[in-house]
């Protein structure tokens, strides 16, 4: 009489090809990693607080421009530009703390083995910064316009709407801007300390010189927009720019933006991850 062994459960003999493609796992999508980054943006309590910080600053700033501003210069475009100030530093200072991370809190091991793509991971990073600062855009032209509403109502004066949707776009871009800044300083520091106060003398201590230097020297004066890119990012955030205010705009962003984050991404995707 022949023994014969029974087969067992189709499941016991699982191999891997059974659940993955050639023994490769499959490609998770960048829709989910940008989720993931925006989740890692402020599910910390730090992150928490500079989220909430954006709309205190908002209200804060718009009960300022309501307290001491003249009444004649009450205008939409007076509180939209009042709340972008502090809103653009903090978005910048929350895309800096969203890269560094992976270094400072050492998380990059988790990451970048679940992930193995720098590249991917990064352009997740700037797409999440990209979303944040449009949600931030348009907050700050509803809060702005509540103040307007409500600084109009208090001096007396009809309200003067002189922003439109174009208005919110350039808002857009310039916020985007100045996040892309905290971005390339994130990723070429690599520290958080060391980013923020790298972005913090870009935001104030360099337009400051720049400002004074082209007060006191009259050859500086119309060189100054062809050099500072922090001037040409807040006429972008005001709107309306003439074709050379682009080129001043276009030239200064390839130089000062688009070179050091190519420069950082490189060096990123070929550093020791600790």
């Amino acid at each position: 009489m022949t023994a014969t062994t029974a087969a067992g459960p189709p499941h016991a003999a699982a191999r891997p090809n059974d659940i993955t493609t050639n023994g490769v796992s499959p490609r998770i999508r960048l829709t989910r990693i940008v989720g993931v980054e925006l989740r890692k943006s402020f599910d910390t309590r730090s992150g928490l607080w500079l989220l909430a910080s954006i709309g205190l600053a908002a209200l804060v700033t718009t009960g300022a421009v309501i307290a001491w501003a003249p009444t004649d210069e009450f205008r939409y475009s007076q509180f939209t530009l009042a709340i972008g100030m502090p809103m653009s530093i903090i978005l910048a200072i929350i895309t800096v703390l969203s890269v560094t991370s992976e270094w400072s809190q050492r998380s990059g091991l988790t990451t970048f083995t679940l992930v193995p793509h720098r590249g991917r991971v990064m352009v997740a990073k700037a797409i999440s910064a990209c979303l944040v600062a449009v949600t931030a855009s348009v907050v700050a032209f509803a809060v702005g316009a509540l103040g307007n509403l409500a600084g109009s109502a208090m001096a007396d004066i009809t309200p003067v709407w002189d922003q439109d949707l174009a208005d919110v776009g350039y808002f857009a871009l310039g916020t985007i801007s100045l996040m892309l800044v905290g971005f390339t300083l994130g990723a070429l520091i690599r520290n958080s300390a060391g980013a923020v106060v790298a972005y913090m003398v870009y935001a104030f201590v360099t337009p400051g010189l720049l400002a004074f230097l082209a007060f006191s020297q009259k050859w500086f004066r119309d060189l100054r927009p062809w050099i500072d890119p922090k001037y040409n990012q807040d006429a972008l955030m005001k709107g309306g720019l003439s074709g050379e205010q682009w080129s001043h705009l276009a030239l200064t962003s390839a130089v000062w933006l688009l070179l050091p984050l190519v420069i950082a991404v490189v060096t990123l995707r070929r550093s020791e991850v600790k």
